[in-house]
């Protein structure tokens, strides 16, 4: 009885430790798979003497430097925790314009931080009649656009700056913005130019969001409602369309720019190839009118022989609800050697030619119809794409400087006049933040602006062709 007993508390034993361990295991991956309050803990962060903000949950630092502080090289003031060390070790200069990790050890112990680092923009806010500027720090430009009609010849802008900065010329003085205007900056004794770009909405123009819903109200996909609206909101002749009314004949003269957004399935809808629509939206742009296609109706360049036939984006891909997945790196695009082009136009860079568009953390749904260059279509890079779509390839993927990876927005024809399609194919170009796969709301999506100052810089390019 005694050996039975022992062979029975024995198991108990093994049992409720296996439980201890699958509970602690489960409770270490629900924090990251370090514990939060472990001595490898980073006690304080200094650059030039400014503190940063530790988050040891997410096992961030991130740190604000005034406005002139140079960050390429800066020896860090860390404290650990007693018998911690870092790898790499934080005892020289180091370049902090990009995110910088490391790791803290402590005994079998460790903790992985990461060092975001940001420099104070000179220009708080810059607001006209109440309407908020897009300040590039990188480009050193200012840009914004005000109602239609608005009087450019003599506006004051109310102008905030950072502690220590002047502006000239000054917050509420009468300026005319009919061409650029060039403020000066000062700090320090050291001055910079920033070049101020304030425009208007084309006169007149009539912009027509094409879907598949017979009314504007019946679009149930969130990443069309939001662009629609979007669009209703700040274009003042925005008229909504649909395939069916296109297919009965709708007269389609009095529009300058149709944008068809369409976010709802990786295959275009039976109705897009009706011979009738097709037909309608070749003479569409015979007659002059403009096309803008975003998210999976890019596929839609070969359907209306915009490319030659099988010339259009050869890698489609995309997850839909509820799937999806939340990534810790921010999307963007690189248009290097297309800094100039008015698509770009005021867009917020983190270096010259590159912009994000969606944020790290936010959840997505990647939803891609672009081109594969090297591998896939015979293309090879850039310039073979070129030649045999007969377009131009404005961006790619943000690690690309040459263009020759990805098409991931392109213009037809490829010629210096009558250009009047744009494609805009990545998965960044994302209008909506959908829960995740546990219901959970997404956070903002700080590059929004971004999507919307590229969109309309897009439409009013087109419009001006």
């Amino acid at each position: 009885m005694k050996k039975a007993l022992n062979k029975y508390w024995t198991k108990v034993s093994i049992v409720f430790a296996m439980i201890f361990m699958i509970t602690a295991c489960e409770n270490s991956f629900e924090t990251g798979g370090f514990d939060v309050s472990s001595p490898s803990n980073v006690l304080s962060f200094k650059l030039n003497g400014v503190s940063g903000s530790i988050d040891q949950a997410a096992g961030k630092i991130t740190v604000v430097m005034p406005y002139g502080s140079d960050i390429t090289a800066i020896k860090p003031e860390v404290v650990f925790v007693e018998g911690a060390t870092s790898n790499p070790e934080l005892n020289s200069a180091m370049n902090f314009t990009n995110p910088v990790k490391f790791r803290v050890v402590n005994g079998n112990l460790y903790k992985d931080y990461t060092v975001t680092t940001t420099v104070l923009s000179p220009i708080k806010s810059f607001t006209i009649n109440g309407v908020a500027a897009t300040v590039n720090d990188i480009s050193k430009t200012i840009n914004m656009t005000l109602p239609e009609n608005t009087d450019l010849t003599a506006l004051k802008p109310v102008i905030e700056t950072t502690a220590g900065v002047t502006i000239s010329p000054a917050s509420g003085a009468t300026v005319d913005f009919t061409n650029a205007v060039t403020f000066v900056i000062t700090s320090n004794g050291k001055s910079v130019n920033y070049t101020a770009n304030v425009g208007v909405p084309v006169t007149g123009l009539t912009v027509a969001f094409l879907g598949t819903a017979a009314t504007r109200s019946g679009i149930t996909n969130m990443d069309e409602v939001t662009a629609s609206n979007w669009l209703f909101d700040n274009f003042p002749g925005a008229k909504y369309i649909s395939f069916e009314s296109i297919q009965n004949g709708a007269d389609l003269s009095d529009i300058d720019v149709i944008w068809w957004h369409f976010d709802s399935a990786a295959n275009l809808p039976s109705v897009a190839y009706n011979p009738a629509v097709t037909n309608a939206l070749k003479n569409f742009r015979t007659n002059g009118g403009n096309l803008l296609l975003t998210s999976f109706a890019s596929q839609y360049v070969d359907a209306l022989g915009i490319v030659p036939s099988g010339k259009g984006p050869n890698n489609v891909f995309g997850d839909f609800p509820p799937n999806g997945f939340v990534d810790g790196n921010s999307w963007g695009m690189s248009f290097v050697g297309h800094e100039g082009h008015p698509i770009f136009q005021g867009l917020t860079t983190f270096e010259a030619g590159k912009a994000n568009l969606l944020q790290s953390g936010t959840f997505r749904l990647n939803h891609t119809a672009w081109w594969f260059l090297p591998e896939w279509g015979g293309y090879n890079n850039g310039e073979g794409w070129r030649n045999q779509t007969g377009g131009t390839n404005l961006a790619s993927e943000a690690w690309d400087n040459e263009l020759n990876g990805r098409v991931t927005i392109a213009e037809f024809p490829n010629t210096s006049t009558n250009k009047n399609v744009i494609v805009i194919s990545m998965g960044a170009y994302d209008w909506y933040n959908e829960t995740n796969s546990s219901g959970v709301p997404s956070q903002a999506n700080e590059f929004i602006t971004n999507i919307k100052l590229l969109t309309q810089n897009s439409i009013n390019y087109l419009a001006a062709k």
